[in-house]
C-alpha cells in the first residue's frame, strides 16, 4: 500500500520504526509542520542527500500528496520503499491531527508569487482599461513570466523574493 490515510499514519508518528519526511520546501515546513517530521525538500533531493534511514519504514508528505508521490517514486528508484500520506499535510489538518504552527513565518514563496503576478494582472487589465490600453502589456509580461517558469521549471519572481531578508529560512 502506497497510500495511508492521516488516521492510518498517526499512531505511526510515535514509533521508533517508522520516519516521517516532509518534502516540501523550507519555507513551508518552517511555517507548519506535523511534529517529528523531517525536512527533506523534494527540490533538494539526490542519491547523496537521502536521509539516513536506519532501516525505519519512510513515510512522506507534502501539502496535498503529489510532491510526495513524486518523492516515492525517487525513493523507489534508490531502492527504499516509501508510503505517502493520502491528500499530504492539507488532508492531516482536516483530519484533527497535531500541527506544529508558526504564524510569525512568511508565508511560501509560491503564494507569495501568486499574491503579486494576480495583483499585477489586475492592475494592468484596470489600468489598461480606466487610464490608457497601453497598461495591457503589464498584464502580458506577466502572464509570458507566468508561462516562461511553467516551460523552464524557473520562476525569476520567486527566486528575487526568496532573497528577501523576511522570507530567508534558518537551517
Amino acid at each position: 500500500m502506497s497510500q495511508l490515510s492521516p488516521e492510518m499514519a498517526a499512531p505511526l508518528l510515535s514509533s521508533q520504526e517508522c520516519i516521517f519526511l516532509d518534502v516540501r520546501e523550507p519555507d513551508e515546513f518552517a511555517r507548519s509542520h506535523i511534529p517529528g517530521s523531517l525536512k527533506a525538500p523534494l527540490s533538494q533531493l539526490t542519491a547523496q542527500s537521502l536521509p539516513d534511514i536506519q532501516g525505519r519504514k519512510v513515510i512522506l508528505l507534502c501539502q496535498s500528496g503529489m510532491r510526495s508521490e513524486q518523492a516515492r517514486q525517487f525513493f523507489l528508484q534508490h531502492g527504499v520503499e516509501a508510503n505517502c500520506i493520502e491528500g499530504g499535510l492539507t488532508a492531516w489538518q482536516k483530519a484533527g491531527l497535531p500541527v506544529n504552527e508558526n504564524k510569525a513565518a512568511p508565508i511560501s514563496i509560491m503564494r507569495q508569487v501568486q499574491i503579486i503576478a494576480g495583483s499585477l494582472t489586475l492592475a494592468g487589465v484596470l489600468l489598461g482599461s480606466f487610464v490608457t490600453p497601453s497598461f495591457y502589456w503589464l498584464s502580458a509580461a506577466v502572464g509570458a513570466g507566468l508561462a516562461f517558469a511553467g516551460l523552464s521549471g524557473t520562476c525569476m519572481m520567486a527566486s528575487l523574493l526568496s532573497k528577501l531578508p523576511y522570507n530567508k529560512v534558518k537551517a
